[in-house]
């Protein structure tokens, strides 16, 4: 596969489209891949995900150029196989680099870096703290390599953004040889999302600077960061992604006793502890009905009472981390809302915004209203202490920027 500058390729129903200098993005899961081809202007883009991988139902979703939309069935298909026909797919649009989300480049990387040998044997070894993300993050990297051992691969870590947190932030209080010996340390997750809306929330806005912002990345994971002129200062999330806000399925902060109390009350392995943290708890834990948001706030408008109380816990322990996390900021532009539910829930950010009533926060309620469903926009009323955003987050177009930059490629 040659690495042309442009290509000139056939649509169907789009005519002649031009791809220039497209990079794609990979972001590879534990059990699913998603996949994004976009050009060096962000105007044309490509996207996909394959899912349910090393299920029967494993399959790929692809959408092409012009919104058709195809779905390739590959029943029982692992990473290895679901990367080969995504490769496959792509492979006429002569993609001249890959970008790769990898979750956890513990204390070394800053920014994004180049794959070499070194670099992925990092990944590797990071599997210690995401054990269901880096080994995946590993796999897409040699299957590149493995077919186009010519493209350039660039690696953009999660936590990279969270380098710039200071030690009162990202230290834990625990003897020091923890931290120096075994990095035992806060390290932040989401850092993509947050870098990539703080930065479009400081270009759009009217506030002078410098500005101050909490973000907010709401969704089955979910994380907030103080950030100050694009540095992260603090944020929720800490040695995992399982620390801070209550998530899908995740419990966000518990008492650290509790394994011990759990493993001499009912007999629990750390194992078993730690499956009920990660995948039984949060929204779905409290509801007892979902980690779907929609299916519990339906649920909650028929009088669940469970469901009641776990949107409630959820607003309450969003608000609470703002508010703590606000200590952070030397000045405090806004607030900004982004992921799956901070994007489309209105009533969601409302609910959260009633919880901080100390701050001088108005919301004007028919804006937020129309903030659903990829609509970008404040929401602030003229007489609120601060701004309010939704930001639709672009993960994928923060990787491609991020490769290129690393790459060199103007």
């Amino acid at each position: 596969m040659s690495a042309s500058l442009t290509t000139t390729f056939d649509d169907k129903n789009t005519g002649t489209s031009n791809l220039t200098n497209p990079t794609l993005v990979l972001n590879c899961g534990s059990s699913s891949i998603k996949y994004a081809l976009i050009s060096e202007d962000n105007a044309t883009r490509i996207t996909g995900l394959a899912e349910n991988l090393g299920l029967d139902t494993a399959r790929i979703k692809h959408t092409t150029l012009n919104g058709e939309k195809l779905e390739i069935t590959i029943a029982g298909g692992r990473h290895e196989l679901a990367l080969k026909k995504i490769l496959e797919l792509l492979e006429q649009y002569h993609f001249i680099a890959v970008g790769h989300r990898v979750v956890h480049g513990g204390r070394e990387y800053s920014e994004a870096v180049r794959v070499d040998d070194h670099v992925l044997q990092e990944v590797k070894r990071l599997k210690v703290l995401a054990p269901l993300h880096n080994p995946a993050n590993a796999l897409g990297i040699e299957a590149v390599q493995a077919i186009y051992p010519e493209i350039p691969q660039v690696v953009v870590f999660d936590t990279a953004f969270h380098q710039t947190m200071p030690p009162v932030a990202f230290r834990y209080p625990l003897p020091k040889a923890l931290y120096a010996e075994h990095k035992i340390r806060r390290y932040g997750f989401h850092g993509t999302s947050h870098a990539y809306v703080s930065e479009r929330a400081s270009e759009i806005t009217s506030a002078k600077g410098p500005h101050g912002w909490l973000t907010a990345h709401l969704g089955n994971g979910c994380s907030a960061t103080a950030v100050y002129e694009g540095k992260s200062l603090d944020t929720s999330m800490g040695l995992t992604p399982l620390e801070g806000l209550m998530m899908g399925t995740r419990s966000g902060d518990v008492d650290p006793s509790l394994h011990i109390h759990l493993k001499r009350q009912l007999g629990m392995s750390l194992e078993e502890i730690d499956k009920m943290l990660n995948n039984e708890s949060g929204l779905l834990g409290i509801s007892g009905l979902s980690n779907d948001l929609r299916t519990i706030e339906q649920a909650a408008d028929e009088g669940h009472q469970d469901a009641k109380l776990a949107i409630e816990m959820f607003c309450y322990r969003v608000a609470k981390y703002l508010a703590s996390l606000s200590c952070a900021l030397p000045n405090f532009t806004g607030i900004v809302f982004t992921g799956g539910i901070g994007e489309n829930s209105v009533t969601t950010r409302t609910r959260i915004l009633e919880m901080m009533p100390h701050f001088g926060i108005k919301v004007d309620a028919d804006k937020n209203a129309s903030l659903v469903g990829g609509n970008e926009g404040s929401f602030q009323a003229d007489d609120s202490s601060i701004e309010l955003w939704v930001i639709p987050t672009d993960e994928e177009y923060r990787i491609a920027q991020e490769t290129r930059e690393a790459l060199g490629i103007e």
